[in-house]
């Protein structure tokens, strides 16, 4: 268990790679190298789950990690959650688990999360619409999200454009319309007892997300995946004001290395009593740990 009173902050928003590395006959090497081309990251094969531990370890932060199950949509394998829970308890000093689990699987997928909270310690879980390939607010995902709001645990979605497939032929298939923040403005309503984030800065949508976070009490937004040097001057607005308490800090390991987003969330102007709320004090109370 994560000891939280000593960890300087928590990064709510890092994925899971599998130790055997990626799978050469689906694609996945090619989509992995062109996004750390992409982001500029310093690696060729992303980190596994236990060198994620140990660099967050050194750093002293605590990480939610997840994986993303997107091969119906996409043919990738996906790295199973159970595998993820195991390799993560292993770290439990320093990682937080999250799930994933494709919508389009009901009562298979909702029977999943069920015994992944009760059984493995799985502590929320992951969507990625525009990978998973289905609109947020689609019926059909309703029968997994009835089992996670069941269970307390928080629902982070992805929002906005996507490194994923960026500059590769017709962007790999990714389809950004599904990632539109208001989609999940009715998940909202529909859980209003069920913690939701949305994740990263939602360019072309910012100012979307803004407003469902501000209008909905169990809708919170995580900021990785941008450099705070690039936030929009709205989002770094609302966030040392109307949304000071429900904003995450978040990476998005390992495409932005943490330690590299804080000295980026350091020079920006961010106020001096709303820089410990984002770097953990909000994350603990979402969590459940405060």
């Amino acid at each position: 268990m994560v000891d939280f009173s000593k960890v300087r902050a928590i990064d709510f928003h890092t994925h899971a790679e599998e130790p055997c590395g990626c799978h050469s006959d689906d694609g996945y090497d090619d989509l992995q190298t062109t996004m750390a081309k992409y982001f500029g990251a310093p690696w060729e094969h992303p980190p596994t789950i236990a060198d994620t531990a140990a660099h967050y370890r050194a750093m002293n932060i605590a990480a939610v990690i997840f994986p993303v199950d997107a091969e119906r949509e996409t043919g990738y394998r996906r790295y199973n959650n159970y595998e993820v829970a195991e390799a993560c308890a292993a770290e439990s000093d320093i990682l937080i688990p999250f799930a994933s689990i494709d919508p389009a699987k009901g009562k298979l997928g909702a029977r999943e999360a069920r015994d992944l909270v009760e059984n493995h310690g799985i502590q929320g879980f992951k969507f990625h619409p525009t990978m998973q390939g289905f609109y947020p607010n689609d019926r059909a995902a309703y029968t997994l999200y009835e089992a996670i709001a069941e269970t307390g645990k928080p629902a982070l979605f992805h929002t906005g454009q996507t490194g994923v497939g960026s500059g590769m032929p017709g962007g790999n298939g990714m389809r950004l319309k599904y990632s539109n923040p208001m989609y999940i403005d009715d998940v909202a309503v529909d859980f209003p007892d069920m913690p939701i984030i949305l994740a990263h800065p939602s360019f072309p949508w910012q100012e979307e997300a803004l407003a469902v976070a501000t209008h909905k009490p169990n809708v919170y937004i995580d900021l990785s995946g941008w450099s705070p040097k690039y936030f929009p001057p709205i989002l770094v607005r609302y966030a040392n004001t109307l949304l000071k308490k429900k904003m995450l800090f978040g990476s998005d390991w390992p495409m932005i290395a943490p330690e590299k987003w804080l000295d980026a969330f350091d020079a920006a102007e961010f106020r001096d009593d709303v820089r410990p709320l984002i770097l953990k004090e909000n994350a603990m109370r979402l969590l459940g740990v405060a």
